[in-house]
């Protein structure tokens, strides 16, 4: 063990979708952590692709699709693909915004990089440097069916653009913790948990509860709460009743970074 590394020393539990924890895995492990994954999200179609479809059906009819996740834009291409194209290959003069780096960069992995990606990796920030007026814009906003902000459609809206908002993939919990997961939350033996979403913060608490009852917020006693961004703050304290750090920016690297603040600030 390198303990000249931040995290040399440190057990970090990731909470993700079961399908995207390796980058998480890999960051954290290069800051010297021992990382416990804890996938607290299983990603899954709509309960519906009608409205989806539909949306692609006319999509030469809309300026811009707005992604504001990596799932969002797999759901797309692969729906599009369906119809013997993809994103890369779409009607002209449809354009592509995306919120976060995770989300440009699957853009840009099928060959379709976004035209505009918002200084800040939050929806927030999308709206405030949006290169063109609303205003008669039609914007197709793929989203998660449930638990997702409604921010970004209010916004577009009051500023005059028609939106279509239609769920793309959904995001359940899975069935209870894994064993590695489990055996550390039982020895206490974690220094921080990590959370990337709201979803993530809800379900997280709900394996906890359905693993150790009703004192399940005992299990975390002396953990570092860290969050990804502001929304995901709110949640913590929500649910948790606190949040130890703040990534800035919103992005993996952030939450590593926020991390290694807050367990150096807690020795």
């Amino acid at each position: 063990m390198d303990t000249t590394l931040p995290l040399a020393g440190r057990t970090v539990a990731v909470t993700r979708a079961e399908t995207q924890l390796g980058a998480a895995r890999q960051l954290f492990e290069q800051a010297g952590a021992s990382v416990i994954d804890l996938p607290a999200l299983v990603i899954g179609p709509p309960d519906l692709w009608g409205p989806l479809d539909d949306a692609l059906a006319e999509l030469d009819q809309f300026h811009w699709i707005v992604f504001s996740s990596a799932n969002g834009v797999d759901a797309v291409e692969q729906r599009l693909l369906r119809r013997g194209f993809g994103l890369a290959r779409r009607p002209r003069g449809v354009r592509l915004a995306a919120v976060g780096r995770k989300t440009a960069q699957s853009l840009e992995g099928l060959g379709a990089p976004a035209d505009f990606v918002p200084p800040a990796f939050v929806a927030d920030s999308l709206i405030e440097h949006f290169p063109v007026s609303g205003w008669g814009q039609r914007l197709l906003l793929p989203r998660v069916q449930s638990g997702g902000r409604t921010l970004l459609a209010e916004a577009f809206a009051a500023a005059g653009a028609r939106v279509v908002e239609v769920a793309a993939y959904e995001t359940r919990c899975p069935a209870g913790l894994p064993t590695g997961a489990l055996q550390a939350l039982e020895r206490h033996g974690l220094d921080a948990i990590t959370f990337s979403s709201g979803k993530t913060v809800d379900h997280t608490a709900q394996l906890l509860a359905g693993s150790f009852g009703d004192a399940w917020i005992q299990q975390l006693e002396g953990v570092q709460v860290i969050s990804i961004g502001p929304q995901t703050s709110h949640r913590c304290r929500e649910r948790l009743g606190r949040v130890d750090g703040e990534a800035d920016p919103h992005d993996l690297e952030g939450l590593v970074a926020a991390c290694i603040r807050a367990v150096a600030a807690a020795c």
